[in-house]
């Protein structure tokens, strides 16, 4: 791992610690954790109390994994999923956590497929 990309996983852990002194998963409203990494996007719905995932999707899934996983319709798929199986497991509201990542491309693809697939954040 070289030097500068060391510099920007550090810098993206520092961000992330910033985002998580304030968001915190309740039962009533778990957290929507967004990883992005360059070729996938993976989203879980937390319970920070419990230490619980309730729902999660990503585009390492079988059916997801045979076309292009690093794009903003690939993070919208896996947006909808999530937000289908965790209305699935009974959560209407969540905390959206984008991990330390800008609020554009597919975090927010995702976040945006998300809201249109049911979920309130």
């Amino acid at each position: 791992m070289s030097d500068k990309s060391k510099k920007k996983q550090v810098l993206r852990t520092r961000r992330h610690a910033r985002v998580r002194k304030r968001v915190s998963g309740t039962p009533e409203r778990p957290r929507l954790a967004v990883f992005r990494s360059n070729r996938h996007v993976l989203a879980q719905v937390i319970d920070d109390r419990a230490g619980v995932t309730l729902a999660s999707a990503s585009t390492l899934e079988a059916d997801l994994r045979g076309a292009t996983t690093s794009n903003c319709d690939a993070a919208a798929q896996v947006g909808q999923r999530v937000a289908e199986r965790a209305k699935a497991a009974g959560v209407e509201q969540v905390v959206f956590d984008r991990g330390g990542f800008r609020y554009q491309g597919r975090v927010a693809a995702l976040a945006t497929a998300a809201r249109d697939a049911g979920l309130e954040f």
